[in-house]
């Protein structure tokens, strides 16, 4: 009975967060790899900030339900701790002066790298999920919401370069694979492979917020923006 009022307040969760954003954030695909948005790029922006939050929230949710459901106390990754994730996704700023240094295209050439370098990846999670034998549904429907949001982000990206930098698409970089965060022996090792990739997942979506959120402040106050 629990199970199922958790599915029913989870089912109905996601329906409302997908009424509130409406989708691929009213952005439409002319074809031929040209998308058409009439949004305005004040707008367009805080849409996509907003659909970063979102995602960053439910990641935090979904890597809390994968421990609370599969990994002992014990094993749970130190919050920050992030040596074990993938070190070719760029880099957060560490200081005023790299803040101050970056500009706008390396913001959202960064935030577009990190959208495409883990769509594979979660895709292929979804899929290890699902031969899960007790795998909560709200953990499955939480996952595929994230790759279906990330998808609508990476869009709405893809409008904010054309209209801000006046260029069409940048550097994808490189897909990552599940295999890079571990190849498992056995079903134990599995599961600690895709906690690890929930767990680096939930770094860089705060990554892309920040540097989303970053580039919002840049438009109106460039010399106090900073991350520290």
């Amino acid at each position: 009975l629990h199970s199922n009022i958790m599915s029913k307040r989870t089912g109905l969760f996601l329906w409302c967060l997908h009424g509130m954003l409406g989708s691929a954030m009213d952005c439409k695909n002319g074809g031929a790899g040209n998308v058409h948005c009439s949004i305005s790029v004040d707008k367009l922006l805080d849409r996509a900030i907003h659909h970063s939050e979102l995602i960053y929230i439910i990641s935090e949710e979904s890597t809390a339900l994968f421990e609370e459901t599969f990994i002992p106390k014990s094993m749970h990754a130190p919050q920050n701790n992030w040596g074990h994730c993938n070190s070719k996704t760029p880099p957060m700023p560490t200081s005023k002066s790299d803040v101050q240094q970056i500009s706008d295209k390396w913001l959202l050439q960064s935030v577009l790298i990190l959208i495409r370098f883990w769509m594979d990846p979660l895709k292929e999670l979804q899929s290890s999920l699902d031969r899960y034998d007790n795998a909560p549904s709200a953990l499955l429907n939480k996952t595929k919401w994230i790759s279906t949001k990330l998808m609508n982000l990476k869009e709405g990206v893809l409008v904010l370069i054309k209209k801000m930098l006046d260029e069409g698409t940048l550097d994808p970089g490189n897909s990552v694979s599940l295999t890079s965060f571990m190849v498992p022996s056995d079903e134990t090792e599995y599961v600690l492979r895709d906690y690890s990739l929930l767990t680096c997942f939930k770094k860089d979506a705060h990554k892309i917020e920040t540097f989303l959120k970053l580039l919002k402040c840049r438009q109106t106050d460039n010399l106090s923006c900073s991350l520290f």
